[in-house]
């Protein structure tokens, strides 16, 4: 009855869109490694500075994924898997780590009949519907 697990790539289709303040001081150096080709982009110096800090701090995240009991990638949670879940008298709790959607043809009725918690740290897709009707139990 699981639903379905992708593990997550980084290309375009596949990111979410963050904005940071910057001092200005901190935005010159930015600026000046680039212009010094060190990296292509602005862009670029953030996510390699971000994918630095999660290698640093690897041991760390592993811990918690399992203490949490997290799932990674991309979690698909389709009618059928709720329907199935209903069936079997089941409540989901969902806890992903990377993006979790919840179909567009999931109803806010089923959806509140079986899905107990969301715990999401990444990006939750669902329709507005849903997301209004499981609002009190998103975290």
């Amino acid at each position: 009855m699981g639903a379905e697990i992708h593990r997550l790539r980084d290309r375009p289709g596949e990111s979410e869109k963050i904005t940071i303040n910057l001092g200005y001081v901190d935005l010159g150096f930015v600026d000046l490694l680039v212009r010094e080709g060190f990296y292509s982009n602005r862009t670029d110096l953030i996510r390699t500075a971000i994918r630095n800090q999660l290698a640093a701090h690897a041991d760390a995240v592993k811990q918690s994924i399992v203490r949490e009991t997290l799932e990674i990638g991309l979690r698909r949670y389709r009618r059928e898997h709720l329907e199935a879940a209903r069936a079997a008298g089941e409540k989901l709790r969902i806890q992903v780590v990377g993006l979790a959607t919840i179909a567009d043809d999931v109803t806010p009725e089923l959806a509140l009949e079986t899905i107990e918690s969301i715990t999401v740290l990444g990006a939750l897709q669902a329709s507005t519907a849903v997301k209004t009707a499981l609002s009190d139990r998103i975290r």
